[in-house]
């Protein structure tokens, strides 16, 4: 349990420095959701553009199975590393975005 609660944090703080992160144009809110019961983690844009609406989640983590599951990377972070430098081990992170068959070369967990 303790190391579960060290992952919810390590990830909680990565994604905070980026929500203080203000997009260089249009009038985009950065929301952070942090379900940590379910342990769903999300950065989402919310706002306009000029006159084009803007809505998208720019990274994704969760956690599974003891493992840290980046969903989704949408930053120019590299965020594995991140959560290296904050003590999660490579084999606890899966690259959930590279396809199943895929993950065993990426220095990262399987599954």
């Amino acid at each position: 349990m303790e190391k579960l609660e060290k992952y919810r944090n390590s990830i909680v703080e990565i994604m905070q420095k980026y929500t203080n992160a203000v997009p260089a144009c249009g009038d985009i809110e950065v929301q952070t959701i942090f379900d940590r019961e379910n342990d769903h983690y999300q950065i989402i844009n919310v706002g306009w553009q000029n006159d084009r609406r803007i809505y998208g989640c720019s990274l994704h983590i969760d956690i599974k199975n003891n493992k840290v599951w980046i969903q989704h990377n949408g930053t120019e972070r590299r965020i594995a590393e991140e959560l290296n430098e904050l003590g999660v081990p490579n084999e606890d992170i899966v690259l959930a975005f590279h396809a199943p068959e895929r993950r065993r070369f990426t220095g990262y967990g399987t599954n």
